[in-house]
C-alpha cells in the first residue's frame, strides 16, 4: 500500500516552500489537493501549477474557526474526509534570549507553529477515524529536539509538534513527523528573526540546505512505509544521536556556542 498515491489531501502552508512541494508531489502521485495558505494569492499560484485537481483556500491555522472551515470545505470538495492532512504551515523566529522575546512573539509563533498543528489534528481526526482511513504528516524541525539557544519560541513549538505526533502514533493514528534542519525556503525572510540570525540562517541554508522537493518526496515515501520520524539531513541525524547519547554535554556545548552568538533585543515586525 502506498497511501500517498491517489490521495485526497489537505496541505496547509501550501503557498510556498515545503508546503508547495508537498502539494505538487501529491498531485504528481495522482492526488487531489486542497492548497491552504494564509495568503490566498500564494495558494492560488500553487493550485495553478497543479491544474484541475487542486483547490486554493485561505486559512490562518492559528485561528481554530478557520481550520474548522477548512475541514468543512474538504468534506464538501472531496465528498468525504481527506485521506491525508499535512500540517505544514509554520513561521521562523529567533535571535533573542528568553526574557527579551516578549509575549507578542511567543503568542504569534506558538499560535502558528504549535496551535496550528493542534487545530489541524484535533479538527480532522474524528471524521478520518470514522471513515477508517487516512493519516497525518506534521512538519516539525530538528529544533524540536536540538534546543539551540536564542530560538526558544521556535524550539518549544516544534518540540510540541513532535510530542503530539508521538502521542497520536501511540493512539493508533497513522502519522509521520518531519524534522529537518535547513531547507531552502523563505522561512527566515518571512519570519521574526533578528538581522544577525537571518544572515547566519541564510548562509547555512544556502550551503547545507536541501530543496523542498527533495524533502517532500522523501517524507511521503517514508510515510508510505509507516515511518514515525523523518530526519532527512546528516546534521539533524547527528544532533538526534548526540542529544540521546550525552544530553548534558550536548546542552553545555550549545550553551558555550550560544554565548558566542550575537544577541539583539530590538523589536522586529513580522510578516
Amino acid at each position: 500500500m502506498r497511501p500517498s498515491y491517489n490521495s485526497r489531501a489537505v496541505v496547509t502552508g501550501a503557498g510556498s516552500g515545503i508546503g508547495r512541494a508537498f502539494a505538487l508531489e501529491l498531485a504528481r502521485r495522482g492526488g487531489e489537493v486542497i492548497c491552504a495558505d494564509i495568503s490566498l494569492s500564494r495558494a492560488q499560484e500553487t493550485a495553478a501549477l497543479i491544474g484541475t485537481d487542486a483547490h486554493a483556500v485561505v486559512c490562518d491555522v492559528a485561528r481554530r474557526e478557520q481550520v474548522e472551515d477548512l475541514a468543512l470545505f474538504a468534506e464538501l470538495t472531496f465528498g468525504g474526509p481527506p485521506t491525508l492532512v499535512i500540517n505544514n504551515a509554520g513561521v521562523g523566529i529567533g535571535g533573542k534570549p528568553v526574557g527579551n522575546i516578549g509575549f507578542d512573539d511567543w503568542n504569534w509563533a506558538l499560535g502558528i507553529n504549535l496551535w496550528g498543528v493542534v487545530h489541524g489534528c484535533e479538527t480532522f481526526a474524528p471524521a478520518m477515524k470514522a471513515a477508517g482511513e487516512g493519516g497525518f504528516i506534521n512538519v516539525a524541525s530538528a529544533a524540536g529536539f536540538g534546543a539551540a539557544p536564542l530560538m526558544a519560541p521556535y524550539n518549544v513549538g516544534k518540540a510540541g509538534v513532535i510530542s503530539l505526533s508521538e502521542t497520536m502514533a501511540a493512539e493508533g493514528v497513522r502519522v509521520t513527523v518531519l524534522c529537518p534542519t535547513f531547507v531552502k525556503t523563505n522561512v527566515a525572510v518571512d519570519g521574526r528573526i533578528t538581522a544577525s540570525a537571518t544572515t547566519i540562517a541564510d548562509t547555512l541554508m544556502r550551503i547545507t540546505g536541501f530543496t523542498p522537493e527533495r524533502v517532500a518526496a522523501d517524507t511521503l515515501n517514508k510515510y508510505d512505509r509507516g515511518r514515525l520520524y523523518v530526519v532527512p539531513q546528516i546534521d539533524a541525524k547527528v544532533i538526534w544521536r548526540l542529544k540521546r547519547i550525552a544530553p548534558a554535554l550536548y546542552t553545555r556545548t550549545l550553551g558555550l556556542l550560544g554565548r558566542l552568538a550575537p544577541q539583539e533585543t530590538h523589536e522586529l515586525t513580522g510578516v
